[in-house]
Order: C-alpha cells, then structure tokens, then sequence
C-alpha cells in the first residue's frame, strides 16, 4: 500500500495554494499499477487568515467550488484522496469543516466533518482561536472501506481526544488520515507524542499531513512534522520542515500480527464511547 502525505504552506490566495498541490501531484512518484492513497492537510486550499474568510468560499454539500476541484485532481491523477479538509455551508451562517475522501474516479467514499473545534489561548502571534465563532462541530465519526483498509477520519485538534479513536477502531478502523495544522507551540510540546499514543492505543497506522511554516507574511506559523506512525507506534517516515512529499509503504500483516499478539480492543473493560457512526457511503 502507497500512501502520500503532501505538507504544505497554504495561504489566503487559493490559486497558489491549487497551482501548488496540483504541481506536486504531476510529480507524484508511483509504481505502475499500484494504488495511490494521498492525504493533504487541514485547510489545504485557505489558510492563514481568519476563519471567517472560511464562509466566502463555503458551498453547499453539492455545489462547492473547493469539493469539485479536489475530486477533479482525485480523477485527473488517478489518485485516491484525503482532500484535507474545505468549508461546507451549514445554512445558519457557519460552515463545517469538512474532509472528503474521493477515489481514482473523483466520487465520494464518504465524509468527516471536524467534531472537536479548536477554542483555546496558544502563546504564539495569533494568542487567541475561536473555531466555534466560524465552524459548526461534527457530530459522526466516519470509517470508509478502501483498497488500503479499512480507513477512519479525523482532523487537527481531534487528535486530543482519545475517545475518538477508540470510537473509529470500534467501528474497524486499520488507518486513520489525520488532516492538520497544528500551531508551531502545540506542535512541539505534543504532536509527535499524540499522535504515537493514538497509534499504539487503536494499533492503527496514523497518517497525519500537516502544514508547516509562516502563513501569509508573519501571520500564523505552524509545525508541520508530517508523519506516517504504525500500530507499534514507530515512525515510518515523517517530514520535519518544508514542503513536499512524505511516503510510505504500510505492511498490513504486521498490524494484524500486533493486534493479535496483544489483543487491546478485546481486553478493553470500559463500555464503548457512544459515537453515532457515519455512513461510509453518503
């Protein structure tokens, strides 16, 4: 199984943001053959900005500018993909913060919408995020049937909440794509060490894109560290800074191979987080 987590430096100007991400993919390394799986990061086509310039590009679930262009390159490059994540409207003023998962074909496999919304005060040049000023949290997890596994969904500031996981491994879950854009001092006190206690918890491969960097001028900066983490909790590969590719192959006998020898979800005494779960087929 090939997956490609794309690490960028998205800004406020989408056609940069879209030359970019389609210029990487026309370099994409591939095998002949072989199954590409794509994960791009949170906000992979607006960044930087305030959130409420989030609501000038949000369509609706059917006509949404960002959904077409993204399932378009999923076709074009033959490619499946985590489309980091877009504005959805809500109707009452906010919108969601959406990822879809497209196939080669550019048709939707299903969908997340952000549950967890990042309100918090960060010692950093932004000081104070209030996503639930803009978004509107999700209230479904989602875990979709692929060529690659069985595939879960979450972004960002999810990654904090551990019941989440489980709720996906609950519902079959082998690998989860974890869309971000983790601020520069959150993600060096605690994304590498979140995202290997979520993987060796759910003995789940962790595919977490991330962006790095400062964004539009001074304004926000974030960590980046895009990595590829197995169910034992090692680092396949990461990508500290800059942008660019991050690849790996997973081996899918090794996590079954773990699960068995150490058989966590059936050892589990607590009753299981009451989750609704999302159709994988909307």
């Amino acid at each position: 199984m090939q997956i490609n987590l794309l690490q960028c430096q998205s800004s406020q100007d989408v056609s940069k943001n879209l030359e970019y991400i389609e210029s990487q993919l026309s370099q994409l390394p591939r095998v002949q053959g072989e199954a590409q799986l794509v994960v791009l990061p949170e906000c992979c086509l607006l960044f930087g900005g305030h959130e409420s310039q989030q609501l000038e590009y949000a369509g609706d679930n059917q006509s949404n500018p960002f959904k077409t262009v993204l399932a378009d390159l999923a076709r074009r490059y033959d490619i499946y993909l985590v489309a980091g994540s877009i504005p959805v409207a809500v109707g009452d003023g906010r919108v969601y913060n959406r990822t879809y998962l497209f196939d080669n074909q550019g048709l939707v496999l299903g969908e997340y919408d952000k549950i967890h919304l990042f309100d918090v005060d960060v010692s950093d040049g932004t000081k104070e995020y209030r996503e639930s000023d803009t978004f509107c949290a999700g209230d479904k997890i989602s875990v979709i049937d692929t060529p690659f596994g069985k595939l879960g969904l979450a972004i960002c500031y999810d990654l904090r909440f551990p019941d989440l996981f489980r709720a996906m491994r609950l519902a079959g879950a082998e690998l989860i794509a974890l869309p971000a854009a983790f601020t520069k001092v959150t993600g060096e006190a605690h994304w590498q060490t979140l995202i290997q206690a979520r993987a060796i918890e759910n003995q789940c491969f962790i595919l977490a894109a991330a962006q790095w960097g400062q964004h539009n001028q001074g304004g926000r900066e974030t960590w980046g560290q895009s990595m590829v983490v197995d169910p034992w909790g090692r680092i396949n590969a990461q990508k500290m800074t800059g942008c660019g590719w991050v690849q790996s192959k997973l081996d899918r006998d090794e996590m079954i191979k773990i699960r068995q020898q150490m058989p966590i979800a059936s050892n589990n005494r607590f009753a299981e987080p009451k989750l609704q779960h999302k159709d994988a087929n909307p």
